[in-house]
């Protein structure tokens, strides 16, 4: 386990700082993003996202046998870890703090949503209740939930995601977002299918 994520480290290291490298920001010789811009932001915020997903994600590997719903888990946790490595290492190379002071969402126009403590800090974040019920089911009911889960996560990521695509003004970002959108939206249509083969609603 150490060795793999230490390659998904490695990996996205390498990445963020080839884009570095060719001039600027975004490639093309733009200037930083500034700590309350949409860039900073959404880099924070989806860095804090993926996070929990690819916690539900490990979860849920140890929780059922079958395999489809362990690949589905490995490669969502894969690439999200990923993902996470590079937008915290854009936050690292503009120099800008990985933690916004005025909480999360505030880039979207969200600011102070969080509201009571549950866990649910952003769209589609499961609550921290949900999290512990997740880690004390087994078999179909315990991929029944992470199927649920992971639905809604998809699409507050989704909604984050298109934020960053209107919003931010690195190039190199905009086309990040725009794949997870994208992935993510594939990625709920094989969930849904997969509820239903288990006799089970989105």
């Amino acid at each position: 386990m150490a060795v793999a994520v230490a390659g998904v480290l490695v990996a996205a290291g390498a990445v963020t700082y080839s884009v570095a490298g060719e001039g600027g920001a975004d490639g093309a010789g733009s200037e930083v993003p500034a700590a309350a811009s949409a860039d900073a932001g959404f880099a924070r915020d989806m860095a804090v996202h993926h996070q929990q997903a690819v916690e539900m994600s490990y979860i849920v590997r140890d929780r059922t046998t079958d395999v489809e719903v362990r690949r589905l888990a490995y490669d969502i946790a894969q690439t999200q870890a990923n993902q996470r490595g590079m937008l915290l290492g854009w936050l690292d190379l503009w120099e800008l703090p990985k933690v916004s002071s005025d909480g999360p969402m505030g880039w979207m126009g969200m600011a102070g949503m969080s509201g009571g403590g549950d866990g649910a800090l952003m769209p589609g974040m499961a609550t921290d209740a949900e999290l512990k019920k997740l880690g004390t089911l087994n078999g179909k009911a315990a991929e029944v939930f992470y199927l649920r889960l992971m639905t809604a996560h998809h699409k507050g990521g989704i909604h984050m995601a298109e934020g960053c695509v209107h919003r931010c003004t690195v190039d190199v970002e905009k086309r990040l977002a725009q794949g997870m959108v994208e992935a993510q939206q594939s990625e709920i249509g094989l969930m849904t299918d997969m509820l239903k083969a288990r006799g089970a609603k989105p």
